[in-house]
Formats: structure tokens, C-alpha cells, sequence
């Protein structure tokens, strides 16, 4: 069984608070959000992607939780996989979610619907519901700008995908709350189509984050070879560990592949040499990440 190192638990616990914490603000902040939506285009769009929101702290809490399970007769190898799986469900979700807001928004902005905002009573007096969406906007920014630059360094030391999409999607959150904002004061301004079109670029941005998510995750649970955080490419780790496997075996053939936070590699077309040493030795990249390296085998 894979487990995060000793010294890497502090950091694995640091970010299982921080989704915590996540869900907690993300609560708060959509059920504001649900009390002054109107008929706003580019509200609409700000609270569906609060309520996205909730999706990758969901599946990391629970990827954290069956990583660490002991394998069984069922699930010999173990459950470290269950992380590229959560990493799927997360980049899935954005994806079709932004194809979806592109969709609502695009044909709202054909049709030249118009958004009616008007006055609501509160406290006495008559007040213009934009202003109630924009402090409502105003609050949906702070704790994603905040949780997201907390979580972007934690992600890095874990390698973990999942947290840094989320870190993503952070930012997607208080992007999308500034151009709701604009959106709003645009109609106030007399713009009917601002707010849609605010609303279609939050989707737009929405659809960009999930497609590249979803390529590496696919990527990842086919075996293919370690990705970038937040990108398609190989990462340097695993460029660096082919490149010294290939080195110290010469003729062999050096594959390597990803599971969760984990890399495997194979060395193909020679067999087991004798004195093999421990499999940390082998690795090339940053000695503190040696543990990525969950398993080195031969294959003659």
C-alpha cells in the first residue's frame, strides 16, 4: 500500500482543512447568492459555478479517504487510483457544465432577452436589487481568492490533481463574481446585453478549465505517461526518470505511468538485475519527491 511520507502528513492534513473550509464558504456563499438571483443572466451563471464549486472538495475529501484504505482480495493493488478517478469526475463535471452555460447564455444573447431589475422593499425602503447582487458578488470573491492561493502550494507538494483543480476552479470563482459584477452594473447602465455576455464568458472560461482538465485525466486513468499540474505536457519528473532509467539501462525500453499522486515504471527488454538497489535510488527529480515513485519492476 501507497501512503503520503511522514513528512508530507502535515501537508495532507493542511489541505483536507482547506476543503473543509472550502465546503463550508461555498455553502454560505450559494445560498446567499440563491436569495437575490432575479432574473440575471450573469447571476445565474456566478451561483451554478458557487454551486460547481462544491465538486472537487466532495470527491478529494473522499479520494483521501479510500486512498489510504489496505488492499483486499477485491482491490489487490490497493486504492490509489480512486484519486485519478475523482480527478475525472471533477474535470467531467466543468466540461459539461460549460458547454451547458454556453449554451443558456448564447441563446439568450441571440433571443435579445432583456433582464428585468428591478426595486426590492427592504428595511423600509425601496433598493435596487443589483446592489443586493453585487454585495452578494462582492462576498463570493473573497474566500475563493484566499482558499485558492492556500491550496496552489499545498497541491504542488502533494502532486495531487484534484486539489489543484480546485485551486482552479477558485479562481474561476472570483473571476466569474468580478464579470457578474460588471455584467450587472452594465445593465444598470442601460446595457440589456451585458449580462448575458458576462455570462458567456464565464462559461467559455468554465469549458477551457474543464477541457484541459479532462485531457489529463483521461490521459492519467489510460495509463498514460505523468502530466503537468494543470496541463497536458509530461512533467518534468517523469521526463527526468526516463531519461536516467533509459541511462543506467542501455537498450531497454522505459515506461512509465501514473496513478493518483504516484508514478510506476516499467523497464522493458531486460531482466532483473541482481543487485537491484531500493527504488528511491533511481529517481532523478527532486529528492524530496523520490516517494512518487511507488514501484519500479523488469520485464526480460
Amino acid at each position: 500500500m501507497n501512503v503520503v511520507p511522514e513528512k508530507l502528513k502535515p501537508d495532507l492534513a493542511h489541505a483536507v482543512r482547506l476543503e473543509w473550509w472550502t465546503l463550508g464558504w461555498q455553502i454560505s456563499i450559494v445560498a446567499l447568492m440563491a436569495l437575490v438571483l432575479g432574473s440575471s443572466q450573469a447571476m445565474k451563471t456566478a451561483w451554478i459555478e458557487d454551486l460547481l464549486g462544491l465538486v472537487p472538495a466532495i470527491v478529494f475529501l473522499l479520494a483521501v479517504h479510500f486512498e489510504h484504505k489496505a488492499p483486499s482480495q477485491k482491490f489487490p493493488f490497493g486504492y490509489t487510483r480512486v484519486n485519478s478517478l475523482a480527478f475525472l469526475g471533477a474535470a467531467t463535471v466543468l466540461g459539461f457544465m460549460g458547454l451547458y452555460l454556453i449554451y443558456d447564455s448564447g441563446s439568450k444573447l441571440l433571443a435579445a432577452e432583456h433582464p428585468t431589475l428591478g426595486p426590492v422593499h427592504l428595511f423600509g425602503q425601496n433598493i435596487w436589487i443589483g446592489w443586493l447582487m453585487i454585495a452578494a458578488l462582492l462576498y463570493s470573491i473573497v474566500p475563493p481568492v484566499i482558499l485558492g492561493r492556500k491550496k496552489q502550494p499545498v497541491a504542488r507538494a502533494l502532486a495531487d490533481k484534484v486539489l489543484h483543480t480546485d485551486a482552479l476552479m477558485q479562481k474561476a470563482d472570483w473571476m466569474t463574481g468580478a464579470a457578474g459584477i460588471v455584467g450587472i452594473l452594465g445593465v444598470g447602465f442601460g446595457f440589456w446585453w451585458a449580462d448575458s455576455a458576462a455570462a458567456l464568458l464565464i462559461a467559455f472560461d468554465i469549458l477551457h478549465d474543464g477541457y484541459r482538465a479532462t485531457r489529463v485525466a483521461m490521459a492519467e486513468l489510460i495509463d498514460g505517461a505523468p502530466r503537468k499540474l494543470g496541463g497536458p505536457a509530461i512533467s518534468d519528473d517523469a521526463k527526468a526518470l526516463r531519461d536516467h532509467l533509459a541511462e543506467r539501462f542501455p537498450g531497454a525500453d522505459v515506461r512509465l505511468r501514473e496513478t493518483g499522486r504516484y508514478i510506476w515504471a516499467e523497464v522493458h527488454g531486460i531482466p532483473s538485475p541482481p543487485d537491484l538497489a531500493p527504488k528511491e535510488s533511481y529517481w532523478a527529480g527532486d529528492p524530496e519527491k523520490s516517494w512518487r515513485l511507488a514501484g519500479l519492476s523488469f520485464s526480460p
